[in-house]
């Protein structure tokens, strides 16, 4: 049986395929490392709670201006900064998303993230 120019049988060498899944997944663990120390912030309430996460998963700071707290109103205080902590997790998930499409060129790789 003749070789094609990619080796046997029709297929890339795999060699060459080995390499690539090697450099991908150094590529995704050193991305790992990256998105584990990366912050995020945002803020709800035009700036009266920020929220700032590491990685995407861990808050690592939150601010209230002194203004929006009012022990009257302890209900518009919890819903800021459930806003702004889920705002910062669902930008800080877009951002490794991103990062990830750059990594494996748009391919999905369920449960790797």
């Amino acid at each position: 049986m003749a070789k094609g120019k990619f080796g046997g049988m029709g297929g890339m060498n795999m060699g060459a395929m080995l390499k690539q899944a090697q450099k991908m997944q150094n590529d995704m663990a050193k991305l790992q490392d990256e998105i584990a120390v990366m912050e995020t912030e945002a803020t709800a309430g035009g700036g009266a709670v920020t929220a700032v996460v590491q990685g995407t998963t861990t808050v690592k700071s939150l601010t209230l201006k002194p203004e929006v707290v009012d022990p009257d109103d302890i209900e518009m205080l919890q819903d800021l900064v459930v806003a702004a902590v889920n705002e910062a997790l669902r930008i800080a998930n877009d951002k490794q998303s991103e990062q990830m499409k750059r990594v494996t060129g748009g391919m999905s790789m369920p449960g790797l993230f």
